[in-house]
Parts: structure tokens; sequence; C-alpha cells
């Protein structure tokens, strides 16, 4: 049997962009029984992990919301997911927890804080998608800081993930806590230590005060395809999101496994998720039905709303019939889905405004009979070497017709596995056999065991 699909469940603690049908349940965004119900029955179907995507942005044109972000849902608003996730992993026992904290926002020793203490309270599940943040232009505004430029951005993405490392990997030796009542020993000193980080733009000097957790470092991931997304992926990631078309998806994968050999790692370590929007009915007409009512949902003018909290770009005062300006990939605020659209062939700015208005930012959906859509998604596999799926939420807001129609599909095909063990999340979806980084990832090295901890290659 070939290595089962990796399946994680997208969300982000928002409105999705349904929410105008009337079954659509993501408006309780705010109660946390929505959230409980959604985690169990993704756990119960045997889904790999659950993930929230994060941040502070939001669209902006000109100089401020426009009124149709507000009035439409778009990409606004949104609550924090780091104050459900306790609550979520009280109620599961086997599914991953996974959310995105920014590294444009929050300090290495506040990640390594909240993860570490997470990876306790997850027994291990709990992973980390390191990004540099959507929507930087809302979120400079909102911090009262200037837009840090794009590629700038991932070199800050790089010196805050080695810190982190160090904080988890170089702070506690295993064995260091005690919890010797009779002795009066918690920890011995000789085993904990504070690390020193003089990086190019984070400087540390302290001990992080959690205790490793059963993971040490939670499982890292990554979300970002564009070249300087591509090489920290490649340098940290132990799995990724990607979505494209299946020309560009197979060309990212493989440039992300190359540049991991590069590093000296093993380019089949890191797993690569494709984003999968799946319209399914128990037939090709219900799905075709389903999908119609969805796209319904969205004007041109929230497609052009998304679509400037994505690249900071206002298509609608652009010529409709003419491409984007190759000038646009200079934009700041995000690239990705300005490159896509530029090129010999490249679409005209009202082409790019219906395809968001459709698809948003993912690539093309997979559409029919749960027979149909598994053969589409496989085939999309195939050509392009990914790992499996980050499933986005259906129109209900929900991942009800992915668990009641496909994974029955994919259990039947032998394509997920049937019964799930109590694992790490690490364990789960690299099968390594081991909760703790792979020994050639770079965070490895600083991990001390009967020497010193040494410094990664190329440092």
């Amino acid at each position: 049997m070939a290595e089962p699909w990796k399946i994680g469940m997208f969300q982000c603690a928002g409105l999705m962009g349904a929410w105008k049908l009337p079954e659509n349940r993501s408006t309780e965004l705010f109660e946390l029984d929505h959230w409980i119900r959604m985690v169990r029955r993704c756990e119960d179907a045997g889904a790999d992990f659950f993930f929230f995507a994060d941040d502070y942005g939001y669209p902006v044109v000109g100089d401020g919301i426009p009124d149709t972000a507000v009035r439409g849902g778009v990409q606004f608003p949104k609550g924090d997911p780091t104050m459900i996730l306790p609550a979520l992993a009280a109620v599961t026992e086997r599914i991953g927890l996974v959310t995105t904290l920014s590294t444009q926002v929050e300090l290495p020793p506040m990640v390594a804080r909240k993860m570490a203490t997470l990876d306790h309270m997850t027994n291990g599940r709990v992973g980390w998608n390191i990004v540099t943040g959507a929507g930087q232009n809302a979120s400079a505004r909102l911090f009262g800081r200037p837009l840090t430029e794009h590629d700038a951005r991932y070199e800050i993405a790089d010196d805050h993930v080695d810190l982190s490392l160090k904080l988890w990997e170089g702070c506690w030796d295993e064995g260091a806590l005690r919890v010797d009542r009779d002795a009066g020993v918690y920890a011995d000193p000789d085993g904990v230590r504070e690390i020193v980080h003089d990086g190019p733009h984070f400087r540390s000097r302290g001990v992080l005060a959690v205790p490793p957790g059963p993971q040490r470092t939670p499982m890292l991931f990554q979300a970002g395809a564009s070249v300087p997304g591509r090489a920290l992926a490649a340098k940290y990631a132990e799995a990724v999101f990607l979505a494209a078309e299946v020309p560009a998806l197979k060309e990212q994968i493989a440039d992300i496994r190359r540049r991991a050999a590069e590093n000296g790692r093993d380019p089949r370590g890191i797993k690569c998720l494709i984003a999968g929007t799946f319209y399914v009915g128990e037939t090709n007409e219900d799905a075709q039905r389903i999908r119609a009512r969805q796209v319904a949902t969205k004007t041109l003018d929230d497609a052009a709303a998304s679509y400037a909290f994505f690249t900071g770009l206002d298509l609608s005062k652009m010529d409709p019939d003419k491409p984007l300006d190759p000038e646009a990939g200079l934009t700041q605020t995000g690239r990705t889905n300005v490159e896509r659209f530029l090129g010999p062939n490249a679409p005209t700015v009202r082409e790019i405004l219906e395809e968001f208005q459709a698809n948003s930012v993912m690539g093309a959906p997979y559409v029919g009979s749960p027979v149909e859509v598994v053969d589409e998604a496989q085939a999309v596999l195939d050509e392009t070497d990914a790992d499996g799926f980050l499933v986005q939420p259906d129109h209900t807001g929900t991942f009800d017709s992915f668990i009641d129609l496909v994974m029955p599909e994919l259990r039947r095909r032998g394509l997920v596995a049937d019964a799930v063990e109590r694992t790490t999340l690490r364990e789960r979806l690299t099968g390594s056999g081991s909760p703790h980084l792979a020994p050639e990832h770079p965070g490895a090295a600083y991990r001390r065991t009967t020497e010193p901890a040494r410094e990664p290659a190329g440092v």
C-alpha cells in the first residue's frame, strides 16, 4: 500500500466565504461549541490535524478598510485561534492542532513559550505554522509600524526561527526535569542553561522557563510560495502548505525538495500539502449546484477586497480589460498572488477578479461525486508529488460533506488509515517513529546530549 494521504482541515477564526448561505455556520465563530463540534467530527473521521490560519490584517484600499469588506465579511472579522486551541485539546485525543503565529508580530521568546506550553497541553499534538503574516499593509497600520519589505520579512523570519529553536532545543537537557520531592530537586541546574543568540534581527541571553514537552519543538509548518518562502520552508519546515494550479504546484514542490537536499535534509522529510477545495455531492449535478450557490454569494467587489488583502493592490482602480502591470509584482504586501497572474499568457484584471470570485487564492476545485473528486485529487497528487491536502471548508463553513462523502471513499481505497494511534503530531505526519526533530534538521544541533550544543552547519 502507498503511504496514506496526509489530511489537514483548514479554518480561520473568522467568517468563511459562503457565510451568506442559510446553512453556513461560520457566523458562529465566537461560540466555543461551534469549534468543539467541528474538531470532534474531524478527529472521529480520521483527519491528521486541524489547522487555524491567522493574521492581524484586513483589506486596505486607499487609506482605510473598504465598506465592502465590512459589509461583505471579506477577511473580516477574525478572532484569536490561540484562545481556542486549549479548549480543543481538552476534548480531543489524537488529532493534531496547528496554528499560525507571525514572525513579524510575535517575538521569538513569546512563540517559544506559547508553543512549548501547548505541546504539554496537547500531549505533543501541536504545530506552528511559520509565516511573515498576511495583510501586511493593514497589520503595519494596526501596530503603528512601517511596512517591512517583502524579502526582508523572510530574513527576519529566518533569524526568528533560529532563536526559537535555540530556546526549545538548547535550554533543557533530556532528564533535567527531576521533580524529586524527597531530594528537594525540581530540576537539575547542570541541565538547564541560558542560550545566547546574537543574530541580525534578534538578540537574546535567557532561558525558556517551560520544560520540554513531548515534541520539545512543535511540528514546524510553513505557508508561502514565493522564492524566499520556499527557501525558508526548505531550511526549517517539516510540512508545507501550497495553493496554485498544477503546473505551478509541481514546480514549487520540486524546488522545495531540491533546496531541502541542498540544506542536508531528507527531501521526502518535508510533507507538501495542497489546499484542496472539494465541492462534493451524491451526484455530479448536486456538486455543481452547490458550487454555483457558493460562488454566487461573492460579488466582484468582494473579490477586489480579497485581492487587496493578499496583495495590497486595488484592482478596482485598474483597467479591467488589460493585464496587471508587471511592476505590480514588486508589491511589499504579498507576491505569490501577483506573480501567478503575470507572464506571457497573463489574464486581464477582470479575469483575475472572476478567478478570485470563484476560487480566491486556491487552485481549481474538485467538483463531483465522491468517486469523481477522489479520482481528480489522486491524479493531482501523482502529477505534483504532493503528500496530501489541506481541506477547505465546504458551503456550510464546516467539513461535513468531506467527512460524510469523501473520507469513506478514501478509506475504501486504502488512501487513509482505518485506525489512528495516539502519537505526537510529528510521529503521525512524518512516520519517523520519533517525537523530536530529525537529526539533520538545523534545530537538532542545538540540543545538548553528552556534549555541549554545536552550531548547525552553515551558521
